[in-house]
């Protein structure tokens, strides 16, 4: 198991445990708040039955139960904070408590409802009603009143409170996500920076002897064939050195055209792969000006060419195809190698993966940071079944 493995199947642990965090902690809250509803309806039965009582009480009833009005009246005063209505059985509103009216009670007349808090209390009756927040109070056979109450504030707002936090939560470990993200992605591109400008310095020096060895040579009448082969490789390793240079800082670009330099990197590939193997290159019949640093495209077509003939095994054929779509130039890089799964599609990209055993796992790689980074492009496998085949999908905005 490599290390991508290892970090998606953590990925998926720790979304796992995550998730019954959340469902534990949203069963526990839920439950709190389902056993507040409970008191508070406990209390509005309370609520009601004193107010039966008072009824009672005033309808005529012996003087040792008119001495308990006060404790009943301390009960229905005692309600500060849900808001009830009380309602005949035609749904006319007897009494209100703790609604927070459009306009203010008229202390000298409280019973005096205005036109504006009349609406509003009627409004809210035609909520409650269609709610389970209603006790029936039988006061004497034949007249039912209707208690209507609303959750309290405390209830309300407690009810909230989980996915208020969850709202928090999420935005922390969103916040944490990306700034251990950013930071990563900085130390990464620190490393290529250095690794390439220090791969560049170090080949610099003895490139420059050998190109000095090389004209010493050519004056030592040295076999001339020999001196030219061994001036091709010399340039060769100028060219590699070039390139890292360009990736371990910003790359000047230039504005060419793409088919000439796809032309020029599948015309240097095709005499170092076997004859086995056959390259072709379908170009677009029009221009393709993009602006770009054209040795580091040039890099890319490479390694993907190679990629190519390693997935084949020494024998297929590579058909390498540039297209103009809408305001985008692309290329297709089709091989009929041995293909890959739909898990290697997602990890071909990542640094260290490889399917040759002395790969470094680079080249995919060192192509999307070129093309992504450098010229706001994209690469991508667009297609690939095992045994079949895969074609690599490069696209680069169109520079008119």
């Amino acid at each position: 198991m490599n290390i991508y493995d290892i970090r998606r199947y953590g990925t998926a642990l720790f979304l796992l445990i995550s998730i019954a965090v959340v469902t534990l902690f949203l069963y526990f809250s839920n439950s709190l708040v389902g056993d507040l509803a409970e008191q508070e309806r406990a209390r509005m039965q309370i609520w009601a039955d004193a107010t039966k009582e008072i009824v009672n009480i005033n309808s005529g009833s012996s003087d040792a139960e008119s001495a308990n009005i006060d404790f009943l009246l301390n009960i229905i005063e005692g309600n500060t904070n849900i808001p009830v209505l009380l309602t005949d059985d035609d749904g006319n509103i007897i009494m209100h408590r703790n609604f927070r009216l459009p306009e203010p009670v008229d202390s000298l007349n409280p019973l005096y409802i205005s036109d504006a808090n009349a609406l509003f209390l009627n409004r809210k009756l035609s909520q409650l009603q269609r709610s389970p927040n209603v006790i029936h109070i039988a006061i004497e056979p034949g007249t039912v009143q209707h208690l209507y109450y609303e959750d309290s504030t405390l209830l309300r707002n407690l009810s909230r409170y989980p996915y208020v936090q969850l709202i928090v939560m999420a935005a922390f470990v969103f916040v944490v996500y990306f700034a251990v993200s950013s930071t990563k992605k900085a130390e990464q591109n620190k490393v290529w920076v250095g690794l390439s400008k220090e791969t560049a310095h170090q080949l610099g020096t003895p490139i420059s002897s050998l190109m000095a060895w090389v004209e010493l040579m050519r004056d030592m009448d040295v076999d001339p064939e020999m001196v030219t082969e061994m001036d091709k490789d010399v340039k060769r390793l100028s060219t590699i050195a070039s390139r890292f240079s360009k990736i371990g800082s910003q790359p000047q670009m230039e504005r060419a055209d793409l088919n000439s330099v796809v032309d020029k990197s599948a015309t240097y590939m095709s005499t170092r792969i076997s004859s086995r193997i056959s390259l072709t290159v379908h170009q677009s019949p029009q221009p393709l000006m993009v602006s770009m640093s054209a040795p580091l495209i040039e890099w890319v077509m490479e390694n993907l060419i190679k990629n190519a003939v390693d997935a084949m095994e020494g024998r297929g054929s590579i058909t390498v195809t540039t297209l103009h779509e809408h305001d985008k130039a692309v290329v297709l890089v089709k091989d009929t190698g041995k293909g890959m799964s739909r898990k290697m599609r997602k990890t071909v990209f990542n640094p260290g993966f490889t399917t040759k055993k002395r790969g470094w796992g680079l080249g995919l790689t060192l192509a999307r940071r070129i093309v992504e980074q450098y010229h706001g492009g994209r690469i991508f496998v667009s297609d690939s079944e095992p045994g079949l085949g895969t074609t690599f999908r490069i696209e680069l905005p169109l520079n008119t």
